[in-house]
């Protein structure tokens, strides 16, 4: 019972004080914001404060044309893992690998999550050298591949399916890739952080 108040006392006054700073909107009950390291800095990770914001109009559509708008599968390929939000921030937060926003270049340059960089899906298959991989007698060695997540618009977006797909058939590993498969869509319609992409 001891153990329980003490939680409860602590969990309250964590409360106070971020409503005392006027914010109310966590990531967690226990997780305000996260600090990652990005090329261009710090970058802190939180949710928009407004009570009252609404998703952005770009992201609020929810009837496009199939094809090629088609709803993706939870995993695009066997052996590859689909995580949320917030594993997609423990990625980050530890550093585990790249963050890889397989859009094409016009949206990434317009908004993306803080750390990622992009790897449009057009490019991937003949890009992974970038990403551990040695190219050798026409066929690609992916030992020593990193660890990857990659995202698109949502789930109606096929860009980092085809992405992980084609890496899958180049010869990656499917159990060092990851997909967040809400996307852009699901990140803004948290009211999570975005930056513009890097040049």
């Amino acid at each position: 019972m001891k153990r329980f108040l003490l939680t409860a006392l602590c969990a309250s006054t964590l409360l106070a004080s971020t409503l005392a700073l006027g914010e109310e909107v966590g990531i967690t009950a226990d997780l305000f914001e996260v600090e990652i390291q990005t090329e261009d800095g710090p970058v802190a990770i939180r949710r928009d404060q407004d009570t009252f914001s609404t998703i952005d109009p770009n992201y609020s559509m929810t009837s496009r044309p199939c094809p090629p708008f088609c709803i993706q599968p939870m995993s695009p390929a066997a052996g590859v893992s689909t995580v949320g939000e917030l594993e997609l921030i423990d990625f980050l937060r530890e550093g585990r690998g790249l963050l890889i926003d397989g859009r094409t270049e016009n949206y990434y340059f317009k908004e993306t999550i803080p750390g990622a960089i992009n790897m449009p899906y057009t490019e991937m298959a003949v890009r992974l050298d970038e990403l551990g991989c040695v190219r050798a007698d026409g066929r690609w060695d992916c030992t020593g591949a990193k660890e990857v997540l990659l995202f698109c618009n949502g789930a109606w977006c096929g860009q980092s399916p085809t992405a992980i797909r084609a890496m899958v058939r180049e010869g990656y590993p499917p159990e060092r890739i990851f997909y967040y498969r809400g996307g852009m869509q699901a990140w803004k319609s948290l009211g999570l952080t975005t930056v513009e992409g890097r040049f």
